[in-house]
């Protein structure tokens, strides 16, 4: 089933072809979910940054995004923005995660990303991921891909604020970026807030969705 049931939430598979991009993308979501339900499971497959100081990065930041989580990560080490010359690799590490794991709901970067890794991997997750609900996060960046999301999640006020705080905390890698700050983050939140009738929240893109309405 394409689709989540009210009240059935025991499993996430968050996914990232860059070390933070899921605590970008969706880092207020799973703040959320797992305040929400001790115990959670949280599987993350990131493709790149593998045997880095970013891994390490990757999972003191998640562990911080999964507070009461069961958390499980995976790093690969597949060069950055050469996604496409690698593309079995990743598929094998989709498909040997599906073995291991039945979520019921997936976050991933979105298939239109202008980014050609992060597309590359939402186009993938289907071929591995058939009946389960994927949400496709989104990141700001150069390019100019923001679009239309048709899902959203809102986040208290300290739910994004603590977002904000988390990234700036485990990612010292990425501080010098010009777009990695506050006003970006915090601003991209308050007008999918202002879209969604609350003050912050994160947006989605869903291919997909299964509708069970019966009573």
């Amino acid at each position: 089933m394409i689709g989540l049931r009210p009240g059935r939430l025991g499993g996430v598979v968050a996914l990232g072809a860059h070390c933070d991009d899921i605590a970008i993308g969706a880092g207020g979501t799973l703040l959320t979910l797992c305040a929400g339900r001790p115990g959670l499971r949280v599987d993350a497959l990131v493709l790149s940054g593998g045997g880095t100081p970013r891994e390490d990065e990757e999972r003191a930041a998640l562990a911080a995004f999964c507070p009461g989580a069961d958390v499980d990560v995976t790093v690969l080490k597949l060069p950055d923005g050469r996604f496409p010359a690698h593309w079995e690799e990743a598929k094998n590490a989709l498909e040997e995660l599906r073995r291991r794991t039945d979520p019921d709901v997936i976050l991933a970067p979105r298939t239109d990303d202008a980014h050609q890794d992060h597309r590359g991997l939402a186009k993938l997750v289907p071929t591995a991921f058939r009946d389960h609900l994927a949400l496709g996060y989104e990141i700001v960046k150069w390019d100019g891909d923001l679009g239309s999301p048709s899902v959203y999640q809102p986040l208290d006020d300290d739910v994004a604020e603590e977002k904000v705080r988390l990234l700036q905390t485990h990612y010292a890698s990425q501080r010098h970026r010009p777009w990695y700050d506050r006003e970006a983050f915090l601003g991209l939140a308050r007008i999918r807030g202002i879209e969604a009738a609350a003050k912050y929240a994160e947006a989605f893109f869903v291919k997909k969705l299964t509708l069970d309405l019966k009573g």
